[in-house]
């Protein structure tokens, strides 16, 4: 499935709410909305490869897109995993002539896309544009220097719990909730194998974590900010 079509009305009210737009000046709303096409694309389908030319920026507006690279031995590393309202290539928009990773749908996603010229054409008149645009890439590369802190000073089973955490409301017990992707997204996303991430659930059993599939029970989740 590679479908494009013109938004619909929910859709442009869909893209000004996310948060590229939502700061924008109306008119510039207006600009970017007449720029979007919305791309729907199937499980694992690929939105771009690295070294492809970059003419185009994404905002996912449903499902989740994983970036990463790819080794000359064909091993994958995981970038980010992008959610609903992301942006994805706004590290192209000064002045790279190519994309620097790889996008993959990890499910049947919506996406919103960009011709990357005109972007940057309007965002030359447009200071608001280019502030949220610097604003989203300043984000990822936050993301990323944590993602790096994450894996150089916690364990496996620290990253995770320290996940599950985050997932739970405040203050609440025995929480039940399905993880958003598949295990295998989950692992990349927290510099796992899979086989470490299996491992580190078998270990919060004890600090009353259940897994099943995607399900997860956390009896306590103020135990897991302890681990």
């Amino acid at each position: 499935m590679n479908r494009m079509t013109r938004p619909s009305a929910w859709e442009r009210e869909t893209l000004g709410c996310l948060p590229l737009l939502a700061a924008l000046d109306l008119d510039t709303v207006a600009a970017m909305l007449e720029l979007a096409i919305v791309r729907s694309a199937g499980p694992r389908q690929m939105l771009f490869r690295e070294g492809d030319p970059a003419d185009t920026l994404f905002c996912v507006l449903s499902g989740y897109v994983r970036t990463f690279h790819l080794s000359p031995q064909g091993r994958e590393v995981d970038l980010l995993i992008h959610e609903p309202g992301d942006v994805i290539g706004s590290s192209v928009c000064l002045d790279r002539q190519t994309y620097c990773a790889n996008a993959q749908a990890t499910e049947s996603v919506k996406v919103a896309q960009f011709n990357l010229q005109r972007v940057r054409e309007l965002a030359a008149r447009k200071p608001d544009l280019a502030l949220a645009l610097a604003s989203s890439l300043s984000g990822q590369f936050a993301s990323s220097l944590a993602m790096l802190a994450d894996d150089r000073l916690h364990t496996a089973p620290q990253r995770v719990a320290h996940y599950l955490k985050k997932q739970c409301p405040q203050g609440a017990r025995n929480v039940s909730f399905r993880l958003p992707y598949q295990k295998n997204l989950l692992a990349g996303q927290l510099g796992l194998a899979p086989e470490a991430l299996s491992r580190a659930f078998s270990y919060l059993r004890r600090h009353g974590v259940s897994v099943r599939g995607r399900l997860v029970q956390v009896n306590d989740p103020e135990v897991l900010q302890s681990i």
